[in-house]
């Protein structure tokens, strides 16, 4: 059976829960307004879950979500009910300074770029079902933070597409290469509160690496149930 999109997945602010689709648009950059905005320092570092030379671990970012409504990004905390706020309220750079602990604000991308190391992510169904058989846990993308999720047979099939083009919908991407993992998928976030810990079996089993990262080669629109066709070399 050819693989088929099951789940599209946006983040609009880097780090933050983010939003289920059934469709996106692709451009150069990724998927449209994809991790386009993030919490800022005054050093000009990204609030995440890590640190790096661009980011700065800030483990309160996670208890926010953001999503798209008439066009326009509004964040409130992952557990519903709670406020909302516009993403350029003043209000909510208030409430994250706050929360976070230093003055910090949020910012479209501009010469930092917001992604880690490619446009997209991307895994496979099979990847997932591993992950659960192997953790004790019920293998959900949202602990990968991946774009874009696909139906397959077998596990990390998709580590054999790097280096070739996948065409989706009306969009073409590259595969680059696999996604080495940090602490973040064993932290709650994007309403996932881990029930098994994933990164020290990574690290034994799996070279830290799980899922890939993709480029879009031809920009298009892809929707959940589209099938992909993978070139070969």
């Amino acid at each position: 059976m050819p693989s088929t999109v099951t789940a599209l997945r946006r983040y609009p602010v880097k780090a933050m829960g983010g939003e289920e689709l059934s469709t996106v648009d692709l451009d150069a950059r990724g998927i449209v307004g994809d991790r386009w905005f993030a919490v800022t320092d005054g050093d000009g570092r990204l609030a995440s879950g890590k640190d790096t030379r661009r980011f700065r671990r800030r483990d309160a970012v996670f208890d926010y979500a953001a999503r798209t409504v008439d066009g326009r990004v509004r964040i409130g905390t992952v557990e519903p009910g709670g406020p909302e706020w516009a993403v350029d309220d003043p209000a909510l750079a208030a409430e994250l300074s706050a929360t976070i602990g230093v003055p910090v604000t949020v910012q479209p991308e501009r010469e930092t770029p917001h992604q880690d190391a490619a446009g997209l992510s991307l895994v496979g169904s099979a990847t997932l079902r591993w992950c659960a058989e192997r953790f004790d846990d019920v293998g959900d993308p949202r602990r990968l933070r991946a774009n874009i999720v696909v139906s397959t047979d077998d596990p990390f099939i998709e580590e054999s597409w790097v280096g070739q083009q996948v065409d989706i919908g009306t969009a073409t991407i590259v595969v680059t290469e696999r996604v080495v993992r940090c602490r973040t998928i064993d932290v709650a976030q994007d309403g996932v509160v881990p029930r098994g810990r994933w990164l020290a079996g990574l690290a034994a089993d799996r070279d830290v690496r799980v899922a890939v990262y993709a480029e879009v080669v031809s920009p298009g629109r892809i929707r959940t149930g589209d099938a992909l066709t993978v070139r070969s070399k």
